[in-house]
């Protein structure tokens, strides 16, 4: 009877963090950035100032879900991401996975699917930070190169959307032509979650057993040399380091999962 009772709460719990997500999504939309765009003129300064209110919304946020007994987590090695102009990569299982790593990054940059900018809760974050959209083509490579190099800290999922619950993790190559192009050395974030919730294909209030528990580890950078495009064609480097970060999270979640 506890465990049914414990789990109704999460369902619920779960519902209303979500309701409060998006209607604080609003409230950013509505009342901050308007107000943001009217004191602040410099359009830089207004950039850092939006990304800082969703950084302080998302860590809200994650902190809310952890009060209401939705989950639990761990973090290791989080003072690496003090740093500025970072590449982050990181594996994806689940749905908030971009709100724990915003709410770590003060300054964080993200490349963010289009069709989250019409969606009408994300639309001012997104439009407010300039975060960067997946359809701009063959110019997101650039615009993510500049951004790193810009200063700001890039997040990335390399495989584009949520890992399977059931097959194998798959790497799209953008990730690995940004590091290779700019080039730029990668941070790697592993995230392990246990039990699983919020995967792909998974409804929101279709609950684990228990609170899911996320461990967090920002890793040791893993060093991209101008050499690795240089030794060759910068498509075939590429292709070698995806194969590379493909093997990496794959290890290190096996390595986690055993801890």
């Amino acid at each position: 009877m506890v465990e049914k009772l414990d789990r109704l709460w999460r369902i619920f719990a779960t519902g209303l963090s979500f309701a409060t997500f998006g209607l604080g999504g609003l409230a950013l939309r509505l009342l901050y950035f308007p107000l943001l765009q009217l004191f602040v003129r410099e359009p830089g300064r207004q950039t850092r100032l939006a990304r800082l209110a969703v950084h302080h919304s998302f860590r809200f946020f994650v902190g809310y879900m952890r009060f209401l007994g939705v989950l639990r987590y761990e973090l290791h090695g989080v003072e690496k991401l003090s740093r500025s102009g970072l590449l982050i990569l990181s594996n994806h299982p689940t749905l908030i996975d971009v709100v724990f790593l915003v709410s770590l990054v003060p300054n964080a940059d993200c490349v963010v699917k289009a069709s989250l900018a019409n969606n009408p809760f994300m639309r001012g974050p997104i439009r407010a930070t300039r975060y960067l959209c997946n359809d701009s083509g063959p110019g997101l490579v650039q615009d993510c190169i500049a951004s790193v190099k810009a200063g700001n800290n890039l997040i990335i999922f390399p495989e584009g959307t949520r890992t399977p619950v059931h097959g194998p993790m798959q790497l799209q190559r953008g990730a690995a032509n940004i590091a290779v192009r700019g080039p730029c050395d990668i941070t790697p974030v592993t995230i392990r979650v246990a039990p699983l919730g919020l995967t792909k294909g998974t409804p929101w209030w279709r609950v684990p057993p228990k609170p899911m528990h996320f461990i967090i580890r920002v890793e040791d950078d893993i060093p991209v040399s101008s050499k690795d495009a240089d030794a060759g064609d910068a498509a075939k480097a590429a292709r070698h380091l995806t194969t590379r970060l493909h093997d990496y999270f794959s290890r290190e979640n096996q390595g986690h999962a055993g801890a």
